[in-house]
């Protein structure tokens, strides 16, 4: 099973679909998706990584990065559907500490800071002075 990043919106949130296997074979395929993703503006990223079945070195040093890269430029980026295996690994290399992590996407949608879209706009209409 190869690599595979989907990306879907829902609201401002960035998912993206982790599927298969991250190794140094698919080294910086993730970044990339993240990268481009930030360059849009987009810093509200949820990694679905229910997909995922395998990651060696490589894998841990993208996700590792890719954190590192939308902490820094600003944004947020949480975890959900980590499968057995890959907690396992994210307990032993400490990521686990790092990565907020959430059982259901809903819970992790919610999670993240209102985009505003409730937000009101207050015309003030000025009438001049008729003195």
């Amino acid at each position: 099973m190869n690599f595979s990043a989907i990306i879907r919106q829902v609201g401002q949130v960035s998912v993206v679909e982790v599927t298969g296997k991250l190794t140094s074979f698919e080294s910086g395929a993730l970044r990339t998706s993240i990268a481009q993703l930030l360059k849009e503006g987009r810093k509200q990223i949820l990694l679905n990584l229910s997909g995922l079945v395998y990651l060696d070195s490589s894998g841990i040093g993208d996700l590792a990065h890719t954190y590192m890269s939308v902490i820094k430029g600003g944004g947020e980026m949480k975890v959900v559907g980590l499968t057995d295996k890959v907690e396992e690994i994210l307990k032993i290399t400490q990521l686990y500490q790092v990565f907020q992590e959430f059982k259901d996407e809903r819970s992790a949608l919610q999670s993240f800071p209102s985009d505003g879209g409730n937000r009101k706009t207050v015309l003030e209409i000025v009438r001049p002075n008729k003195n």
